[in-house]
């Protein structure tokens, strides 16, 4: 059987950020009906050294289309990082949501061994494809992704590992 570095990206990408948009929006419900002010929810961290919940959706969504972009042989969309609401987020989420959509399954397929280097000065890193999907891009947007959902589950949002999950 043949592995499939698409299946193996976007159609997992597409599913976290389609779950993280519903959770946005029952944080904003949330943040609603108890009186909370969003930008305490959007700005919490875990721990005073770990980046805030805004954050770490930036970084989720960045991930998702980095991956989207170098596996595809594209250049990444740039995005600003200037999100302050729920509503910016969801936005940003739906933007990477186009882009991934827009990526070429044939595009993909058979970057196993595509030359992707990121970062750069002393920061560069060198991957194959497959490697820097399965080892580098997918690690970072789960601890990302899941480190969101972790700070609104610690600020009483009632969600569950269903809501992370999504549809599949």
């Amino acid at each position: 059987m043949t592995f499939s570095l698409y299946t193996a990206s976007i159609p997992v990408f597409k599913q976290i950020l389609n779950s993280l948009l519903v959770i946005l929006d029952k944080a904003e419900t949330h943040a609603t009906e108890k009186k909370i002010d969003q930008q305490a929810l959007l700005q919490f961290r875990l721990f005073p050294d770990m980046l805030p919940f805004a954050r770490q959706v930036q970084i989720a969504t960045d991930f998702a289309k980095g991956a989207g972009a170098r596996l595809s042989g594209q250049d990444v969309p740039a995005y600003e990082d200037t999100e302050k609401t729920f509503a910016e987020l969801k936005l940003r989420i739906e933007k990477t949501l186009e882009f991934l959509a827009s990526v070429p399954q044939a595009a993909i397929e058979g970057s196993e061994a595509r030359a992707i280097t990121t970062g750069s000065g002393e920061k560069t890193k060198h991957f194959t494809g497959q490697t820097y999907l399965l080892h580098y891009a997918l690690p970072h947007f789960f601890f990302h992704a899941t480190t969101a959902y972790d700070i609104l589950r610690h600020n009483g949002l009632e969600i569950g590992k269903k809501d992370f999950i999504g549809s599949y």
